[in-house]
């Protein structure tokens, strides 16, 4: 069982960033859109992902049942070695990568892999400053996840959690690549702080419930130990909210009841965060 000094290690505190994403027209997906997507699936062809609030409450992702195996086995992860811990990490991608191309497949939406910059330092990407605190991000402006080795986290390297916090980043890319964002982004700029901050949470909730439904999928590849699950679930419950100076990534037992649905259900369409109940994104 990994000691609470271990998930902070290993970037229990996540951040978004995508400001510099163009803000799309919000319109609504139209009957005539849905049965061109239809369509498509039936074809195995893909279409450019849905515009408007639909894009995020009514997504094509939704409806594709569980989340594509990938057989994902990186290894072991050794104390101390860089040169490990980055084809770990390329490797958990490259699982990412699979799952989720199989999945916008069978959404009939066109998908593209996200780039994955591995870096020992801090850097400022072209979404702006590196947020503080945050062992990853992802920026949607050049569609690149940023990974953060930290000394702290060769000393201490704790797979799930490293696995977890690939997943919510690659989470974020899911959003952005399947529409979700679209909406997302145009309903930010027209709102107002509160607003902004539901919103976010929104955002935040479901890329943690994305991440949770890619772990269930590699329970018995990474492999997924159910007590170190379990004590990172909990974890998150009491100390999730901890990291941030405003509201905007979620509660602590709303970040946890949203790791417990996407981990039971191991299906996409159980963190549609965007037509939940405000109390479950409190």
């Amino acid at each position: 069982m990994k000691k609470l000094s271990s998930l902070v290690a290993v970037g229990a505190v996540v951040a978004l960033a995508g400001a510099g994403t163009a803000a799309a027209e919000a319109k609504p997906v139209s009957a005539g859109q849905q049965s061109v997507q239809q369509a498509a699936q039936a074809a195995g062809a893909t279409v450019a992902p849905p515009r408007g609030k639909a894009a995020a409450t009514n997504n094509p992702l939704y409806r594709t049942g569980r989340l594509a195996s990938s057989n994902c086995s990186p290894g072991t992860l050794p104390k101390g070695s860089t040169a490990a811990y980055k084809r770990f990490l390329t490797t958990v991608t490259n699982c990412l990568n699979r799952s989720w191309t199989s999945q916008f497949r069978k959404a009939g939406l066109s998908f593209s892999k996200p780039r994955l910059r591995i870096i020992t330092k801090k850097v400022r990407t072209p979404c702006g400053p590196w947020s503080s605190g945050a062992d990853g991000v992802y920026c949607s402006t050049d569609r690149t996840m940023y990974m953060l080795i930290t000394r702290t986290q060769l000393r201490q390297p704790f797979a799930l959690g490293i696995t977890r916090l690939m997943a919510h980043e690659y989470g974020h890319h899911v959003q952005n690549m399947s529409g979700i964002w679209n909406y997302y982004w145009a309903a930010r700029n027209s709102s107002g702080r509160s607003g902004q901050l539901a919103l976010s949470r929104r955002s935040e909730l479901q890329a943690e419930c994305f991440s949770s439904v890619f772990m269930r999928t590699v329970t018995n590849t990474l492999p997924v130990d159910s007590g170190e699950w379990d004590y990172t679930v909990d974890w998150f419950r009491k100390n999730g909210a901890k990291g941030w100076p405003q509201n905007d990534h979620g509660k602590g037992p709303s970040q946890a009841y949203w790791m417990n649905r996407g981990y039971g259900s191991a299906q996409p369409g159980s963190c549609n965060t965007w037509a939940a109940p405000s109390r479950t994104v409190a």
